[in-house]
């Protein structure tokens, strides 16, 4: 199924004009959980990765935080199997046992946890993107690679999990890696993506306010210059317009590739190749949710004609069941001018 984002209320451009050259196309990437193979763009899916290629490993440290329990892939992919057993059976049975006797002792057994591992970590798939699905996903330089992977160590460094980008040309993989290795343990259930197809959709998107000049911070904070936006205006922004631009307006939720970053938790700040001092661009966000409560105009048509139901206890719209420190995006950024430049890793 394909997904559309509702048009915007009005064209934020008629009303402040200086706003239309800052304009960026992002793909929201519409990950929603289904079968994949290798060769599909994906969140959390298998990669096309080639069979004589060592695998990525993290070489850590991995330190034992005393909090949480280390649990295997395999652990959280049977608990989240209980768990959407136990939620489709309270639904046809309200009445009914949240749990059987056998889940129940899987659970304990599961929350018991593992050893927590030493030494090189094998990473985990994140996302594969193939330029053919996002035509506008472009390798750095002058590289003709058509498929970008994205993997993670799925521990704390130090407060979310460690990106590995990898840039490569789809053509010449031709012996597929069938069982790549798994990490012993992962340290939060959440750092497990949850398999996705994606439906890409190409949006407009403006700069976050943060971001705007003082003068156009100005202008969007008056309410009276919004006023020609007439009956499609939300007048419960009145006391706060900015607020409109940034929920309704600016920047789409959920994953995408590029467009522009969202900024909230901290201002704005310089994103800097270390390595030759070029200004880092936005590549791919790494959603918690979909959407929020401040964003449910960007909720796609289809989710609203056929909602998800979803797990108890999950965030609203948390198709991948990715939670990063407590419900914020990893935003990574890449420098334009080559493929070998260290990425930027921001928490958003």
């Amino acid at each position: 199924m394909s997904r559309t984002t509702p048009p915007r209320p009005f064209d934020v451009t008629a009303l402040f004009p200086q706003l239309a050259p800052l304009a960026r196309t992002a793909t929201r990437l519409h990950p929603r959980p289904g079968s994949l193979s290798p060769h599909d763009s994906s969140v959390g899916g298998p990669l096309l990765w080639p069979a004589d290629e060592p695998w990525p490993h993290c070489e850590g440290p991995h330190v034992w935080d005393g909090v949480n329990v280390a649990l295997s892939p395999e652990d959280v992919r049977l608990w989240r199997r209980n768990r959407a057993e136990s939620e489709s059976r309270r639904r046809r049975d309200p009445q009914g046992p949240w749990a059987t006797p056998e889940e129940l002792a899987t659970e304990k057994r599961i929350m018991a946890g593992r050893p927590w591992p030493e030494g090189p970590i094998a990473m985990l798939p994140v996302a594969q993107l193939y330029a053919r699905d996002i035509p506008l996903l472009r390798p750095p330089g002058q590289s003709e690679a058509d498929l970008l992977q994205v993997l993670w160590c799925p521990f704390d460094h130090p407060a979310h999990p460690r990106t590995a980008l990898f840039w490569r040309s789809a053509a010449t993989v031709t012996d597929v890696l069938d069982a790549p290795p798994e990490p012993p343990a992962i340290q939060f259930p959440t750092y497990l993506p949850e398999p996705c197809p994606l439906t890409p959709e190409q949006a407009t998107e403006y700069p976050s306010y943060l971001e705007l000049s003082k003068e156009l911070q100005e202008q969007l904070g008056d309410w009276s210059r919004w006023q020609a936006a007439g009956s499609a205006l939300d007048s419960s922004y009145e006391v706060a317009p900015e607020e409109l631009y940034m929920d309704m307006l600016s920047i789409s939720p959920g994953w995408k590739a590029g467009g522009w970053s969202r900024w909230g938790l901290t201002d704005p700040m310089p994103r800097i190749c270390s390595a030759c001092s070029t200004e880092a661009v936005p590549l791919l966000t790494i959603a918690t949710t979909e959407w929020d409560d401040a964003t449910e105009s960007w909720v796609p048509e289809e989710d609203q004609a056929n909602p998800t139901p979803l797990l108890p206890g999950t965030p609203p719209a948390n198709f991948t069941m990715i939670d990063l420190a407590r419900g914020y995006d990893l935003q990574l950024h890449i420098c334009p001018a080559s493929p070998d430049h260290p990425h930027i890793e921001l928490i958003q």
